[in-house]
């Protein structure tokens, strides 16, 4: 049975699609670097500019690239610190929901020159939803660490993204360990998992896809067995 989404104390979203990574990385005429194979980096994000299904989306004021992040997140249910990288770790979790990480991709460059960030370029909304489907519901799908669940994402109705859970690089046991090492992992903690091979705009480009979202573009993210996640573009706050 799905779960309300819990309030959201934090938000820790990890890098742990390989494809993603290194395409990305391409793009932007960097290899791929060793570290990224030695642990499952992640980054805080903002629990305040959190969203749901069927909310809006403002984009921050002058963003010329905006972007969708088609991932799935684990919400925590209980209270831990220092997992093991095996499957007891999966113990401390409620369930798992569709999160969509809108980024601002020109403001992102730019911080992220300066060695920092993602910061500005992901402070604006974290969507997460329709609800929390329990890991008790999903273990059949469980397998080596990774949900195998089909992943799309559309615009305006039309998919341009598609995508499975199954083929992330780092496993669920191995992500939450790594959280909660030397830290504690707290009730409504949200741990994404990262975009997708293929799952946003920036990777797949915008000349393959019409380019950037702009207001009045509609999002869908649907996740199998956790629902669709949908939000609408509007216009820049002034």
């Amino acid at each position: 049975m799905a779960i309300p989404l819990p309030p959201v104390r934090t938000i820790r979203d990890f890098y742990a699609f390989e494809q993603h990574v290194v395409t990305c990385r391409r793009q932007r005429g960097l290899a791929m670097i060793p570290q990224w194979y030695e642990i499952p980096a992640f980054y805080f994000s903002n629990p305040h500019t959190v969203i749901g299904d069927g909310d809006l989306v403002i984009p921050p004021k002058g963003t010329q690239e905006l972007d969708f992040e088609l991932e799935i997140a684990a919400v925590v249910g209980k209270e831990a610190a220092n997992l093991p990288a095996d499957d007891r770790a999966m113990d401390c979790l409620l369930g798992f929901t569709i999160y969509n990480d809108w980024s601002a991709r020109d403001l992102q460059r730019q911080e992220m020159a300066i060695g920092l960030g993602p910061a500005k370029g992901k402070d604006f909304a974290n969507a997460l939803g329709p609800h929390v489907v329990p890991f008790s519901e999903l273990r059949d799908r469980y397998r080596d660490g990774r949900l195998d669940l089909a992943m799309e994402a559309s615009v305006n109705g039309q998919s341009i993204s598609r995508g499975n859970a199954a083929t992330m690089y780092w496993t669920w046991p191995q992500i939450l360990a790594h959280a909660s090492r030397d830290s504690r992992l707290m009730p409504g903690d949200v741990i994404g998992s990262g975009t997708v091979g293929g799952g946003c705009i920036l990777e797949l480009t915008p000349e393959a896809v019409g380019g950037w979202l702009k207001p009045g573009d509609v999002v869908t993210l649907e996740i199998e067995r956790l629902g669709r996640l949908r939000n609408q573009v509007v216009e820049a706050s002034t």
